[in-house]
Parts: C-alpha cells; structure tokens; sequence
C-alpha cells in the first residue's frame, strides 16, 4: 500500500531570528518568526508525512502553546514524526518540497539541505528533492517564507 500528502507552511520574516530551513542556517538579515525555529520547509514535510498517515498535523503533536517546544529544532521533531512513520510500518518512497520565497536567494543551499532530510531519513539521496521559487514580487512578496511538500509513503 502507497499513501500520498501533503503539507503547507508559511512563517513570516522578523528581526533577531535565524533562517533555519530544511536543518540549515542561512546568512540573512531575517528569520522566521514562530514558536520553535520556524524550518517552515520542515513543518510542510511533517504535515505532509502525518496527513498521509492520517495522524492530524504538526500543531496537534507539537501545539505552540506547549513552552517544551519554545525554540524546538525543527529536524528534531521532524525525527520523533519519522518514528511514528516507521511505527506505523511505512517508510519513505519520496519527498519533494517547494520553498517560495523572494530573498535570499536559496540555491546556493540546497544540496545541503537535501543531505540533511536524507541523514534523517536515513534514505538516498535521491528520494529526496527540494526547489526554491519566488512569486515574482506577488504573494509573500519578500515578508515572509512559504513551503509546499508532498511526500508518498510506501508500507514496509
């Protein structure tokens, strides 16, 4: 049996925050703003794995209310969301994320950040795909950073 999600995040950019995406810091004069590092990449991934799990989301494993995940890294949570994947006796075939965001521009950091989500999956690199767009000025327009993420899910 396959199972196919997805997932959607946006964070918005402030001052004093790191840029954290897909477990990588990126040198930018802004951050994402949120409860835990805000890896908006990452928590599309984790909502992505737990619909297609059917398991509910991110903000009802790891709600924003709870002080445990204040400035959670986000590769973290994203391992404990893999052992439920496993647990629930599947494992990754694929994942592909989309970041939409103006500045900075990411291509310079995405082979990095592919290396990470393999390490922590524990899969090829090639199951592994991360692209970065902009929105032409339109959309986020520069204040903050999105993320789509699909992934497909394959039973053990």
């Amino acid at each position: 049996m396959i199972r196919i999600g997805h997932g959607y995040d946006v964070h918005k950019l402030g001052a004093d925050r790191r840029l954290v995406l897909c477990g990588t810091d990126i040198p930018y004069e802004k951050g994402l703003v949120g409860h835990s590092d805000a890896d908006v990449a990452v928590h599309a991934l984790m909502d992505a794995i737990l619909g297609a799990l059917a398991l509910g989301d991110i903000g009802k494993l790891f709600p924003d209310t709870d002080p445990a995940y204040k400035g959670a890294d986000s590769m973290v949570l994203l391992m404990d969301v893999i052992q439920r994947m496993t647990g629930a006796g599947y494992r990754l075939g694929n994942l592909d994320i989309t970041i939409i965001a103006e500045k900075p521009k990411l291509a310079p950091y995405i082979m990095e950040m592919r290396d990470n989500l393999a390490a922590v999956f524990g899969c090829e690199l090639s199951q592994v795909s991360v692209k970065a767009t902009t929105e032409e000025g339109l959309g986020l327009a520069g204040q903050g950073i999105g993320a789509h993420a699909n992934v497909l899910l394959m039973k053990c």
